[in-house]
């Protein structure tokens, strides 16, 4: 349902009424007294662009009157220093976190080993294949922390810091759940 023309020049009228009594509200000026601000701290000025408001069709052949959308200016401080990312792989907290993966992925070899012998069945279809002799899936479970290290060493080099710890997370939560979960069904 289109709006009458009725509906336009209220708006219109609203938009003038609002432009005379607030000019420094819509064009987003912000006196800047210079008190919080120190000489060596910059400012970035951000705009953010408005939705025009609709041009009403003056009947009678006349143009049309063309209303200007408002692009407000919001200062933005400029951050000083930017967070030093770690620069080594092998930094103390991704030993750890590969310490802790390996240490999850050696119980859930062993737990999960017990369970073969005593007549259980692996669930995972991938560890499956390897399931049927202690080598291979010792090898498995090796591979498995080969891969966790691997793939969070792509992620550092790539620059996702926080995807590269996350891996040694997901990967000894994943670990501790299955060795949980087999210990349980013992």
């Amino acid at each position: 349902m289109g709006t009458t023309s009725g509906q336009q020049i209220l708006r219109l009228m609203f938009v003038g009424a609002l432009a005379t009594l607030a000019p420094a509200w819509l064009a987003a000026q912000q006196v800047d007294s210079g008190s919080n601000r120190g000489a060596s701290e910059p400012v970035l000025m951000a705009s953010l662009a408005l939705p025009s408001a609709p041009v009403p069709h003056v009947g009678g052949g006349a143009s049309p009157a063309a209303v200007v959308g408002v692009m407000p200016v919001v200062a933005v401080k400029a951050p000083t220093e930017l967070p030093q990312e770690h620069r080594r792989f092998w930094d103390n907290e991704n030993r750890l976190l590969f310490l802790a993966a390996g240490g999850m992925a050696t119980a859930d070899f062993f737990v999960t080993r017990s369970n073969l012998v005593d007549g259980g069945k692996e669930l995972n279809p991938v560890t499956r294949i390897f399931a049927g002799s202690t080598p291979a899936l010792a090898c498995n479970f090796a591979l498995e922390e080969a891969g966790v290290i691997a793939v969070s060493y792509m992620f550092h080099k790539t620059g996702h810091h926080k995807l590269e710890r996350m891996t040694s997370f997901v990967n000894i939560s994943a670990s501790a759940g299955a060795v949980a979960y087999s210990a349980s069904h013992h």
